[in-house]
């Protein structure tokens, strides 16, 4: 029988090629594209009971389990957002197969990459994820979508490939003593052995890795595809790109930075981490305030928030790791509630212009407070995980690091006060009139297929930051623990 890892991965896999094979009339591709995201998201969540280690090319353990769990539950919810939402995106027959077929895809590619245990298999994941998501990105065809597709495509593929070269450098440092083969290219097997190998191959290998998927991750100054991407691809691809692709990225290069920690005499990967991190937090705070789209403003902010996990696993130790562990999962979220949100805002004012969706509490309730909540969890504010992580953080690099609290401190606020003012002028004064989209929550429900992801996804943060259960902390913290 096939491992359920395994079925994890190909279950969307085969929805794609179901998806592609359906005639795209109807709510049929939309259903198909929800159940297959439901059967992904019961699957992950089996796997929280599943036994921990290697299965073939797989590794299941503490730190891959939660953000596998995560990224199916927002898989789910995105998809239902999209059901509500595709026939606004005025698609044709064409574009509409090829967006449901690579969302799958990507879904599948995903769950791979945080499965995997081989890096070589890890680093195929991710580019069948990127691949996947520039064709997304590019579906719309105006030339906006089409240049942020091509710039997608262009600086993330400088990037793998450097990550190629990074995958290939450890494999030769681990050959002299593990030999050719499948163990060459395992990280549990490279971690094992990584005080045995050449630390100048390792150090240079982790130069590599960590610029090639710090591109995917978003990070600062290889960050330039992500703020058109999310702002000109279709609304729910913003969710999948800040929510889950960002998340698998720096994973891999936490992966790496374990093994190369493990050798003495090699490169230390915390400061090269820590240094990307801050540059990231405080050009991304600062950028925040010099935007007029709601997405971009938006997709500056994923950049800030992945700066502050990196700068939080640079930092390292068991509770530093525990905090960014936190902060990606609550920001994998709260960032997807506040883009399903403002894509619902988007539909229905007719524009994603800050300026356009003014008042939105007043005209639509339950999604204008659901936006406020989110973009203030964004900010950093209780009762949501991200207040948790930041707080603990903050803690760690008063008692250890305090020369650091000047710069760290004034990028949290200065992005704090940005998202403050983007709250103002998004959901509370006079609203603006409703210019809808033909076509949008047209389905039974309404705006019910958004709001409804959005007040479950800030719930479940706010569970995550205070009320956890205990077996789901336990494994947060093993899965910092991992890290070293």
């Amino acid at each position: 029988m096939m491992p359920l890892p395994w079925i994890l991965v190909f279950l969307p896999w085969l929805g794609a090629v179901a998806l592609a094979a359906l005639p795209p009339r109807g709510r049929g591709p939309a259903m198909l594209n929800i159940a297959v995201s439901a059967v992904s998201l019961g699957l992950a969540l089996a796997l929280l009971g599943h036994p921990h280690g290697e299965q073939g090319w797989t590794r299941i353990d503490a730190l891959n389990l939660p953000f596998l769990a995560v990224s199916a539950l927002v898989g789910l919810t995105t998809a239902v957002f999209s059901a509500a939402t595709m026939a606004a995106e005025r698609f044709d027959a064409l574009r509409a197969r090829a967006y449901h077929a690579a969302f799958q895809v990507f879904m599948g590619a995903q769950f791979l990459a945080l499965a995997a245990d081989n890096m070589g298999v890890m680093w195929v994941a991710i580019e069948i994820a990127t691949l996947a998501c520039v064709l997304m990105v590019a579906a719309h065809g105006t030339p906006a979508a089409v240049q942020a597709a091509w710039r997608f495509f262009i600086l993330c593929g400088v990037g793998i490939a450097l990550a190629l070269f990074g995958t290939i450098l450890l494999y030769l440092a681990a050959q002299p003593v593990i030999g050719s083969g499948d163990p060459g290219l395992s990280w549990a097997a490279l971690r094992a052995v990584a005080q045995r190998c050449d630390g100048g191959v390792l150090s240079l290998a982790f130069v590599f890795l960590l610029v090639g998927y710090g591109t995917k991750a978003g990070l600062v100054p290889l960050h330039a595809w992500l703020p058109d991407a999310e702002a000109e691809g279709p609304l729910p691809i913003s969710a999948v790109l800040s929510g889950l692709l960002l998340n698998a990225a720096l994973l891999a290069v936490l992966r790496a930075e374990a093994i190369v920690g493990a050798h003495p005499a090699a490169l230390p990967a915390g400061p090269f981490l820590m240094g990307l991190g801050l540059l990231s937090v405080l050009v991304a705070a600062f950028s925040l305030w010099r935007r007029g789209d709601a997405r971009r403003l938006f997709a500056w902010s994923s950049i800030e928030h992945v700066g502050i996990a990196a700068f939080a696993f640079g930092l390292g130790g068991a509770a530093a790791n525990l905090a960014g562990i936190v902060h990606l999962l609550g920001h994998s979220l709260v960032k997807s509630a506040v883009f399903f949100a403002v894509g619902a805002a988007a539909q229905l004012k007719g524009s994603q212009r800050i300026a356009d969706i003014g008042g939105l509490a007043a005209s639509h309730p339950a999604l204008g407070w659901g936006l406020a909540l989110g973009i203030a969890a964004l900010a950093g504010m209780p009762p949501f995980a991200l207040f948790v992580s930041e707080f603990r953080l903050v803690a760690e690099v008063a008692a250890r690091q305090p020369w650091l609290m000047l710069p760290l401190g004034l990028g949290l606020l200065v992005a704090a006060a940005a998202l403050v003012r983007a709250l103002q002028l998004l959901c509370l004064g006079p609203p603006t009139p409703d210019r809808p989209v033909p076509g949008a929550f047209e389905l039974p429900g309404g705006l019910a297929w958004a709001v409804g992801p959005v007040w479950l996804h800030l719930a479940l943060a706010a569970v995550l930051g205070f009320a956890a259960p205990a077996g789901f902390a336990a494994l947060l913290a093993e899965g910092a623990r991992i890290l070293g």
